[in-house]
């Protein structure tokens, strides 16, 4: 009786770990894990931005009745989550980074090259926040100090130039919190992934 070959395709055999994969940085400490968490909520921005261009082409090539918000809308929708995308990428250690130098030292500079890294990402994100405080304050205030947002001086005539600078300083201060996290976390020393005794 002849046995019949066995199609099934052949997997490379990689090392099975039974520790679970997390979706943050373990060095980004609670503040990595909530913005992991508020992430969900930035992505579902892309999705609703899809919808509404969907509908506004609807609207506009069908019943000829286009919206004056939709246009406006995608471009905050897109923008805020656009900007969320950098503080992310802090958390979970995705940014771009040269590693010429990082890949071809020894652990114990590697953690040292990490605070190093930490350090300076913190004081250019403190500098970009200040700037950016700049921005949102003649966002916010008139020149003789009365409170007005700043609009788009459209048909719709939002206010989403000033809510996306204000955003952006949240985000960039918050940025600022997480570069420290990472830098005191570094400096104690590595960390089991499972460990949440941080900062």
């Amino acid at each position: 009786m002849s046995v019949l070959p066995d199609h099934t395709p052949a997997t490379p055999d990689f090392p099975q770990s039974d520790k679970p994969q997390l979706e943050y940085l373990p060095q980004a400490g609670w503040l990595g894990r909530a913005i992991t968490v508020a992430a969900r909520a930035f992505a579902i921005c892309i999705i609703a931005a899809m919808a509404i261009l969907v509908m506004e082409v609807f609207l506009r090539y069908v019943f000829n009745r286009p919206t004056v918000w939709a246009h406006e809308t995608t471009i905050f929708l897109s923008a805020v989550t656009f900007i969320f995308g950098g503080l992310y990428c802090v958390a979970r250690n995705t940014h771009i980074r040269v590693v010429l130098i990082y890949d071809v030292v020894r652990s114990s500079a590697r953690r040292a090259l990490d605070v190093v890294i930490s350090i300076a990402c913190l004081g250019v994100s403190l500098f970009f926040a200040w700037a950016s405080w700049l921005m949102a304050k003649k966002a916010m205030f008139r020149p003789d100090g009365s409170f007005s947002l700043e609009t788009t001086g459209s048909a719709w005539n939002s206010p989403a130039p000033a809510v996306l600078k204000i955003f952006l300083l949240c985000v960039l201060v918050v940025m600022s919190v997480q570069f420290l996290i990472l830098t005191f976390n570094y400096a104690r020393g590595p960390k089991a992934p499972q460990g949440y005794d941080d900062v």
